[in-house]
């Protein structure tokens, strides 16, 4: 029997752009890896599952596409009787598919009910081809997102080279040579300028390095150096900008290189380049994952054991989604084991499928089992961890369009946090399906009382999560930390003393006294302002800032924080709301204005003497807190070049402007919240800086204790109520009682880089107490010295009880 649809028009090959879904299916993670293999729709390139659920045959159903591309791919097993041959000369060659796995493929038609179509009949032909040669929906994706754009400036463009010499000492042609100052034969540089070899910096995994290529820079001022081994005969080739301090493009590069006798089409890429090195770092950057005597940890398998692969610099998602997940709302809103999946035609780009099969993956068990790839030997005789789970395809979704998630550099978890809420939130809900970020949403509110005539106003907004500051008190340096050269060292921990989570929260909800002048009486005396929650909600996420801002560079610091196991009350954190003895500042009192700031005059005086104009003066001291001369004339120094840098700012005061004209644009708003920068804050920093939301961004870090401008509520004291209001999120019931379920930790110098990893609070067989579960990218396992990790997690999720 033929096959009646092998010549019908809509049969294409994929075009470069389209996405194929030859990894694993849309709407579960069963793969070309299991026993019934992936069918492929030859129609749109859908990946579906043939094995029991069949969700292959749920797409032909919906839309009628009868022929599908079944794939099947089996682990190749390679038997070596000897060692492998000593390797004599480096080279980096990837290993392809092919090399790794054997795949079969047939074509089958869901209408005429045909297993084994000849794949040479009609258009299947060159379909099946062009199925096969296509980069996978994973693969395209990264790739997309790892096109970072790299540009020259004005350092490699203006390049001026020497008069080529013979270099002394250094035989590049042959073996790279070594360092002009030390014996390094790997890790060198070449300075295109003048033609010295320098090693650069030591580099994870014990890449060598003294640096002497940045000390040549430094003492010569020659800004411009290219890696010799990661030159490829394509014209690509790590470049270096002193000056810059960034990697750049060089669109000379074979020109320049010809100029010291290097021809690039006989090069050969012998040496791992910056980015390879980056994620070499950010994939093996490792916790903890032995006993104290040394034994591997145990893997863990099972419901709710499942891993999450890295995808590239993915273990910030992974920690977030492991922590999310663990919770009963997300549980219940997503895991539907038993319910046929959403209806849609695309569901690779839904997110309510996407989520749903991630849920699936991570609860089931089904996927949590050892990976049957890694054989136990003699050399390793422990369990192999399981291979673990891509989520790819919500990852996708997650960042498509945004600035940094849709890349695959390393983000900050707490600011993907935030930014899955508004995903989540705006994605719809049916009945009686709940949104689960509203069991993390909760109300916050804000006393200001005028210290002169006593007046008071309640301000209420709605949060899903607290930013809490860590308060940095230095030790006194250890010999032994002067000396110590390992940044890593335990002796590291030692410069700053603990705090507790108690601590953190009485600075978030001290009351402080703000520089404003009121407009209900007049006086200067200022504001004693004070933060607390108006109602709790059932999940409390916690990020902890512990930032030093370095030369207007946030500097993460290792400062420990101590959380207990046992639940807690957060009774005292509770505003007490308006009582009947305060007076409420009248409505109109601050319509339209926020009270006027007042310059630090003795700060202003000063800066006035250096010459800068009053102007400036002003908007210096409003953006640095108005603390200091030093600090507004350092800010200044780095924002001469401000195109509004001589334009008066909005002072307040005035009520004649209507509160358009101090509302904050809510796209701006989210723009900073998805920089992890709560609502209160941002309207807060905006107002401050008249909307410029690059200037916002550096008055938050110059206020980080600052709890920010809470929305208006018309001067009554019982915020959220009437009947036009929806009713408050959370419950403002006591006793509120939390107790800490999961942690995100990180480890690294800064959030942008390093590794994230969760420690989840689980049930665990055969156990009779709960313990902690450590979920380190696939890596399951049960965690030791929890304690310690616990002290400098950066993101804490606890649970009301």
């Amino acid at each position: 029997m033929e096959c009646i649809h092998v010549n019908a028009a809509e049969l294409q090959p994929p075009r470069p752009n389209q996405s194929v879904y030859r990894d694993d299916c849309t709407q579960c993670f069963d793969s070309v890896d299991d026993p019934t293999g992936l069918d492929v729709c030859l129609y749109c390139f859908n990946g579906g599952c043939a094995g029991e659920r069949n969700h292959a045959l749920l797409h032909y159903e919906a839309l009628a596409h009868p022929l599908t591309l079944n794939i099947k791919r089996t682990r190749k097993r390679v038997n070596r009787d000897e060692p492998p041959q000593k390797i004599s000369k480096l080279a980096v060659a990837a290993e392809t598919e092919e090399d790794r796995y054997d795949t079969v493929t047939q074509v089958r038609c869901y209408a005429c009910k045909i297993d084994d179509i000849d794949r040479t009949s009609g258009q299947l032909a060159a379909v099946v081809d062009g199925v096969m040669k296509a980069n996978t929906f994973a693969r395209q994706a990264e790739v997309e997102a790892w096109e970072q754009e790299m540009t020259p400036c004005e350092h490699t463009l203006c390049l001026e080279q020497e008069t080529p010499r013979k270099i002394q000492s250094q035989v590049l042609w042959e073996d790279l040579g070594h360092c002009s100052m030390c014996d390094l034969k790997g890790n060198l540089w070449l300075c295109l300028q003048c033609g010295n070899l320098g090693c650069g910096r030591a580099q994870f995994g014990g890449v060598g390095g003294n640096s002497h290529g940045l000390a040549h820079a430094d003492s010569t001022n020659h800004p411009v150096a290219v890696k010799l081994g990661s030159i490829t005969p394509e014209g690509t080739a790590d470049i270096y900008c002193y000056s810059c301090n960034e990697e750049r493009v060089d669109t000379e590069l074979t020109a320049h290189l010809a100029h010291w006798g290097i021809d690039i089409a006989g090069r050969e890429k012998t040496e791992k380049s910056m980015t390879e090195l980056q994620i070499e770092q950010n994939l093996r950057w490792e916790f903890s994952m032995t006993t104290e005597d040394g034994k591997e940890l145990k893997p863990m398998f099972g419901k709710g054991f499942t891993g999450l692969k890295n995808l590239g610099n993915s273990c910030y998602l992974a920690s977030i989604l492991q922590c999310l997940f663990s919770l009963p709302v997300f549980e219940q809103r997503y895991y539907h084991p038993n319910d046929t999946p959403p209806a849609s035609q695309g569901p690779a780009e839904d997110l309510e499928t996407q989520l749903r099969k991630l849920a699936d993956g991570l609860l089931s068990g089904r996927y949590s089992y050892p990976d049957t790839d890694v054989i136990a030997s003699e050399y390793s005789p422990e369990i192999p961890h399981q291979k673990g789970l891509a989520p790819a395809m919500l990852k996708h979704l997650i960042g498509r369009g945004h600035e940094e998630f849709s890349t695959m550099r390393q983000q900050d978890a707490f600011e993907l946090l935030t930014h899955l809420f508004k995903h989540i939130t705006r994605s719809g809900h049916p009945s009686p399906l709940q949104d689960p970020v509203n069991s993390f949403t909760f109300v916050m509110e804000q006393r200001l009382q005028c210290l002169g005539c006593k007046k008071v106003r309640y301000r209420s907004d709605e949060q899903d999560n607290i930013s809490i500051p860590v308060p940095v008190r230095r030790k006194p340096k250890r010999p032994e930390a002067q000396e110590t050269l390992q940044p890593d060292k335990n002796v590291k921990n030692d410069d700053f003393e603990s705090v507790t989570l108690e601590e953190c929260l009485d600075i978030f909800t001290s009351a402080e006294v703000v520089e404003l002048t009121c407009s209900s009486c007049g006086s200067k005396d200022g504001f004693s302002k004070r933060t607390a929650f108006k109602t709790f909600p059932e999940i409390l996420a916690v990020n902890a800032r512990r930032f030093e801002i370095v030369n207007w560079v946030p500097t993460k610091l290792d400062i420990p924080v101590v959380v207990g196991d046992k639940p807690f009350a957060l009774d005292s954190y509770k505003s007490p709301g308006h009582q009947s003895n305060e007076e409420l500042l009248p409505e109109d009192a601050d319509t339209g204005s926020v009270p006027s700031f007042v310059p630090n005059e003795a700060a202003l005086g000063q800066l006035e003497q250096m010459g800068f104009s009053r102007v400036r003066c002003e908007k210096a001291l409003h953006a640095t807190g108005n603390s200091d001369a030093d600090t507004a004339m350092n800010w200044l120094f780095g924002h001469m070049e401000d195109p509004d840098i001589d334009t008066p700012i909005d002072l307040g005061g005035s009520t004649s402007g209507g509160s358009a004209t101090t509302a904050a644009d809510p796209e701006k708003i989210e723009m900073l919240g998805n920089m992890g920068f709560g609502p209160p804050q941002a309207r807060k920093a905006l107002k401050e800086t008249s909307g410029d939301v690059e200037r916002a961004v550096d008055w938050l870090f110059s206020h980080p204790n600052d709890q920010g401008e809470f929305e208006d509520e018309g001067g009554s004291g019982d915020a959220l109520v009437g009947p036009q209001e929806k009713e408050a999120p959370g419950s403002d019931k006591l006793p509120a009682n939390f107790q800490l379920a999961s942690i995100v930790c990180h480890k690294g110098n800064s959030i942008h880089a390093g590794h994230y990893v969760a420690f989840i609070r689980k049930e665990i067989p055969n156990d009779t107490a709960d313990a902690w579960v450590l979920f380190n990218d696939e890596k399951v396992v049960k965690a030791v010295d929890v304690d310690e990790m616990k002290k400098f997690a950066y993101v804490y999720f606890f649970k009301r009880l």
